[in-house]
């Protein structure tokens, strides 16, 4: 104690004790140092506190995730967590693909449920578990001349009005239909599912929608049709290099997993 009271000393530069033959006493400067020892103290408690949480699995874990994934996937994965392991929070935030990849760039997401197409794939210095690939549908109103087929080509409604969603899936439909030889006349623009399908059903015009977003809702004067050829949409989780060896990381991400499997069923053709 003593050798770790001179080199305290010998670091700030003065005496911290006053020194005598019936024992030590502090100075002011020791008084000012005691107040300081003590609030470090409780910080080193509430630090090791927190690491024994982590260390035991519990914790929060940062979720953001684009808005079909927010209607089933992560809900479903929130409520397996919060069973397996209660001392786990989840704490969820809808962005789009790039903006939740950029918030788990940035710390502050530590998963990024994403989607991405062949053609505009994403590529950053994060670590990568593929879900699943998610079918994409065109969405007509239920008295269309092609309603009643499950599956089609996208050059089948090169005749149609469409209704465009978010910047990602737009230029995936604009990509889609250049490849089927016509350009989309896109006379509405959202990226709400819901509303996609209530403008479908309200003017008559068509939409591409992914099957997670219809199993998740589906108007009962809509029909969802399969298109021929298209593999839809990619499912991805990204996260920082090494975030799977924390414990509740871990967990969350195996939740996501498994929840894909009832979100993402293999037949999807009788949607």
């Amino acid at each position: 104690m003593s050798q770790h009271l001179r080199a305290l000393e010998n670091e700030i530069g003065m005496p911290v004790m006053l020194r005598s033959a019936s024992g030590v006493t502090l100075n002011e400067a020791g008084g000012r140092l005691l107040r300081y020892a003590d609030s470090i103290a409780g910080a080193l408690q509430s630090a090791e506190s927190d690491l024994e949480e982590l260390a035991s699995g519990g914790g929060t874990v940062r979720v953001a995730a684009f808005p079909s994934a927010m209607a089933d996937l992560v809900p479903a994965a929130i409520a397996e967590v919060a069973e397996a392991s209660p001392s786990i929070r989840v704490r969820v935030t809808e962005l789009e693909p790039p903006e939740a990849i950029a918030a788990t760039l940035a710390n502050d997401a530590d998963i990024a449920v994403v989607f991405e197409y062949e053609d505009a794939a994403d590529d950053v210095a994060l670590a990568t578990t593929v879900l699943g690939y998610d079918t994409s549908f065109v969405i007509v109103p239920s008295d269309h001349e092609h309603a009643d087929r499950g599956r089609a080509q996208l050059d089948d409604f090169a005749a149609d009005s469409w209704v465009a969603g978010c910047v990602r899936c737009s230029a995936h439909l604009q990509a889609m239909a250049k490849a089927s030889g016509f350009t989309p006349n896109v006379v509405h623009e959202t990226d709400d599912f819901h509303a996609a399908q209530s403008l479908v059903a309200r003017t008559g015009s068509v939409t591409l929608l992914p099957g997670m977003a219809m199993r998740a809702y589906q108007r009962p004067d809509v029909a969802a049709i399969a298109v021929e050829g298209d593999r839809g949409r990619r499912l991805v989780l990204r996260y920082r290099q090494g975030a799977e060896l924390v414990p509740a990381v871990k967990q969350v991400l195996s939740a996501l997993e498994s929840s894909i499997v009832a979100t993402l069923p293999g037949d999807t053709s009788g949607l």
